[in-house]
């Protein structure tokens, strides 16, 4: 077995990969490193075999956050006064980093935030085939740490366009206006997803429904969008000529690595790298195939806004943005304070935007006092669930249909908003 192999089974278990989950939490929540745990941190910093991507990330995230007086031992690894000069920081990390990239990730360690300028060109660099991996790691870690700006995303986002296949290249001719439905492309580990059943209802609202899929890069492996589109053996997008042909079912699926080699290339990296960097909400809003609308979620509700404003970035008209779904899902929640945010992009540039709760009374008939757990939920099974309700708008699953039904009314019910204020 490989050592990539290896890391990619366990990364977590690793002593850098323990010592990531400490301090890459994010810039209000990360925890100082136990004495023991810093003692093996400053081990493995050292030693050759140590995979430089976990490297990179585990130096971002202390950078980033500060290094607390005890941390502050870990600069003898990298060189003294390391910590306190950051080009220095940059030489000794990051030694193969191309000399044009230096300023950018000089501009990083120093806690300052980039231009969409600066960016672009730090993710043509991630995206690109560069040797440094350990610089890859040390600015994922340090985004999300700090979190990006939406100037930082802008050029991010530049950058990811043009990774697009040229089959993505391309203007669709389409018979209908697009709606992308999009969630974590981790999945769930108790819940079922409902996704297939949200694209047959917009298909039934008039709209071509577009699911981005991809493979997991954690920390959940248990089931996803793509593999419940696989077991329901439905058929991949290839390219934005396909658009122009009416879609059936359970509309387009478009899988990460069709529209991006390049965006799928990170997907190890993210296993390895553990904490989940720009890239996992950045997948999510890029509009290779020109939608009007972008249906997705939200596990932090402070993003809430976040995602509606990268939204309208991309190209979108309206948005649909799902917090406290199941695990973060597009499956709302039936138990818990749940709700939608609608914005649509005003002719002078502006967002308006309106907020659903389900607290309201229209939503009272599908609040339940819990939502039912289903650990470790199949591929196989939650395909067998999406079927059933497909075929007799019912399944032996109570709370399989009352969450689908919720959805269909609290979306419905975002969508014409939306319709009500676009032209």
């Amino acid at each position: 077995m490989s050592l990539l192999d290896s890391i990619l089974d366990a990364p977590s278990t690793t002593v850098l990969g323990q010592g990531i989950k400490h301090i890459g939490i994010g810039k209000h929540g990360s925890k100082p490193l136990p004495p023991d745990l810093l003692a093996e941190c400053r081990t493995a910093l050292t030693d050759p075999a140590t995979h430089p991507l976990q490297r990179g990330a585990f130096l971002g995230a202390l950078i980033a956050k500060g290094p607390t007086p005890d941390e502050q031992m870990l600069e003898e690894v990298v060189g003294k006064g390391a910590f306190s000069h950051p080009t220095f920081f940059v030489n000794k990390v990051c030694p193969d980093l191309p000399l044009g990239m230096l300023p950018i990730a000089t501009k990083l360690v120093r806690g300052h935030h980039l231009q969409v300028s600066e960016a672009e060109q730090l993710g043509d660099y991630l995206f690109g085939n560069g040797t440094c991996e350990a610089f890859r790691g040390l600015a994922a870690s340090i985004l999300r740490v700090r979190h990006e700006t939406n100037d930082e995303y802008h050029g991010l986002i530049r950058a990811a366009e043009r990774q697009f296949s040229p089959a993505f290249q391309t203007k669709p001719q389409t018979k209908l206006p697009l709606v992308q439905l999009a969630e974590p492309f981790d999945g769930v580990e108790n819940s079922y997803l409902i996704t297939p059943l949200l694209a047959k209802f917009f298909l039934g609202r008039g709209y071509g429904p577009i699911s981005m899929v991809g493979l997991s890069g954690g920390p959940k492996f248990t089931l996803n969008a793509l593999d419940l589109f696989m077991h329901l053996n439905c058929e991949f997008l290839l390219g934005n000529q396909e658009l122009s042909i009416l879609p059936e079912n359970y509309g387009w699926v478009l899988n990460q690595k069709a529209l991006s080699p390049a965006l799928a290339r990170w997907t190890d990296r993210r296993r390895i790298i553990l904490k989940r960097p720009f890239l996992a909400t950045l997948e999510k809003v890029l509009n290779p195939c020109r939608a009007r609308i972008l249906v997705t979620s939200v596990f932090h509700i402070t993003y809430q806004m976040k995602m509606a404003e990268l939204a309208m970035m991309t190209g979108f008209d309206g948005v649909m943005v799902l917090k406290r779904g199941l695990e973060g899902s597009l499956s709302p929640s039936t138990s818990r304070a749940s709700g939608l945010l609608c914005a649509i992009r005003k002719p002078d540039g502006h967002l308006f935007f309106q907020q659903f709760e389900s607290d309201l009374p229209a939503f009272a008939p599908f609040k339940t006092d819990a939502d039912t757990v289903h650990p470790q939920p199949t591929p196989a099974d939650n395909a067998r669930l999406v079927r059933q309700f497909w075929d007799h708008g019912q399944t032996p699953d109570a709370d399989f249909d009352n969450r689908v039904r919720f959805s269909h009314a609290l979306y419905g019910r975002g969508l014409t908003w939306i319709e009500s204020q676009l032209p």
